[in-house]
């Protein structure tokens, strides 16, 4: 077999069309708890915290900026939806990729997805510390000292500073709870992650209503900031990490019971209560609180409460549900992230001991302990505002590969005389995904020069791991050798 054939081999589709327990894996989710798996892994940074990023670049605008971020995961989302109907694995874009596009983009899309799990992980957990000492200053007068709660690597107004003698321990604290969840298996963990998504809606539903009483049109004028649509698509470049829920559902493929009807629905309907809760939220707040006061703003709809009313006790129940709700989305993001490295192991491309399963609570206890242990050091040195921009890069650019992967998907079916079953495109397989290639371009552009850079550098490593050790200890190339 030459390098071009090795480089794109495809798996076939009955290797990834199995799902409901795969590798030692166990079917844990059905419909409704696979839909808040990704309406947790999706609502709360966008809303709890990135605003203090965004809506800086955009001003009243970054509404658009929510829209042009929604629409683009919509159109993705029906991208994943007719994958997942037909290759229902633990890999996601990864195993999509592997079957379309090959071995190797394939490889390339699994290293974006742990780059977006890893940092969103250590970037939710980061924005959880600020509303903990919020809400710990509201009901006891005591605040976490601001030497532990305090990254070593902090954004200053000249780049980059490092400031030692600090530390960022809430948000270790918070990843440390989320791989012991996790170790105990999937079905607890989904429970668990059930329950703090319902909390977290109705704490959202209960600041809009709030919020609302002290809407002041005046805020939205002018409309634009200085920076125009440029801001409008840098502040969609931020938030659009908030949509990696999306992946997040399909990563559990493995583990859903009727993978074919539950995935696609799970993320329609994960999709439809992510973009009303933001939409609903967003608007709330920019009518509360004018747009210059969100700039550096910690526990920024506590905050907002408490001016709105004159009262602690409504920021107090904000406070609360950020802290439960940013868990929740934490815990889904390390979950994903696991899964996927197994994913990766199970076809060879990265050591065995990442697919080992515990016998007794099936989960993939080496792969918990080394994403924790890396989103902790990550977490408790680093300002989360290198991260936000970081994890967009990841989810775009796995978006885009899942868009690509539908009509090549497509075209290798038709060739084997193989109809595909389940949810289908409408308009043919080129119009939504080259909407959704060209929105998810369009976002991807204006992302900052130093994240083009640490992303490069992260795609060099990933060369070299691939090379190194993947193309060598490839399953499907000791399969086809044999």
């Amino acid at each position: 077999m030459g390098l071009t054939d090795r480089l794109f081999q495809t798996k076939p589709v009955s290797a990834d069309a199995g799902g409901g327990g795969h590798g030692g894996l166990a079917p844990s989710f059905g419909l409704f708890s696979l839909t808040m798996l990704g309406v947790g892994a999706t609502i709360g940074t966008g809303i709890f915290f990135v605003m203090a990023e965004a809506v800086p670049k955009a001003g009243p605008a970054v509404l658009l900026a929510f829209l042009l971020a929604g629409f683009t995961a919509g159109m993705t989302a029906l991208c994943y939806a007719e994958l997942s109907a037909s290759i229902p694995a633990e890999g996601s874009s990864y195993s999509f990729a592997y079957t379309a596009l090959g071995e190797f983009p394939a490889f390339i899309v699994a290293a974006c997805v742990v780059l977006e799990y890893g940092l969103a992980a250590s970037a939710t957990s980061i924005g959880w510390s600020g509303y903990l000492n919020n809400f710990l200053m509201n009901t006891t007068g005591l605040q976490i000292p601001e030497a532990l709660r305090s990254p070593i690597f902090f954004s200053g107004p000249n780049g980059l500073e490092i400031r030692g003698g600090r530390f960022n321990l809430p948000p270790v604290i918070l990843v440390l709870m989320c791989g012991l969840l996790l170790m105990r298996g999937a079905k607890e963990s989904t429970t668990v992650n059930s329950i703090m998504v319902v909390i977290k809606l109705s704490v959202l539903v209960f600041f809009a209503a709030i919020a609302f009483t002290a809407f002041n049109d005046t805020h939205f004028t002018p409309f634009y900031n200085e920076s125009g649509m440029k801001g409008v698509a840098a502040a969609a470049g931020t938030v659009f990490f908030s949509f990696i829920g999306l992946d997040a559902i399909a990563t559990a493929g493995a583990e859903v019971r009727n993978p074919k009807r539950n995935i696609p629905l799970g993320i329609v309907l994960a999709l439809l209560v992510v973009c009303g809760g933001y939409a609903l939220v967003a608007t709330a707040a920019l009518g509360a609180q004018s747009a210059d006061k969100f700039l550096h703003q910690d526990a920024g709809l506590a905050v907002i409460l408490k001016n709105v009313t004159g009262q602690a006790w409504p920021a107090i129940v904000l406070a609360a549900g950020a802290v439960i709700s940013v868990f929740s989305v934490t815990l889904v993001a390390i979950y994903a992230q696991t899964r996927m490295l197994f994913a990766v192991s199970l076809d060879g491309l990265i050591p065995g001991k990442f697919r080992q399963v515990n016998p007794r609570t099936h989960a993939p206890v080496n792969n918990i302990g080394l994403v924790c242990g890396v989103v902790m050091v990550i977490a408790g040195t680093v300002h989360s505002a290198y991260l936000w921009d970081m994890v967009s890069m990841g989810t775009l650019v796995a978006f885009m590969a899942v868009s690509i992967s539908v009509p090549v998907h497509r075209a290798r079916l038709k060739a084997k005389g193989i109809r595909p079953t389940g949810f289908r495109l409408p308009f043919g397989p080129y119009v939504i995904p080259g909407v959704s290639l060209a929105a998810c371009l369009y976002i991807i552009k204006d992302l900052s020069a130093a994240t083009f850079i640490i992303f490069f550098a992260w795609m060099a490593l990933a060369l070299v791991a691939y090379f190194g050790y993947g193309m060598r200890h490839s399953k499907l190339s000791q399969g086809a050798s044999k």
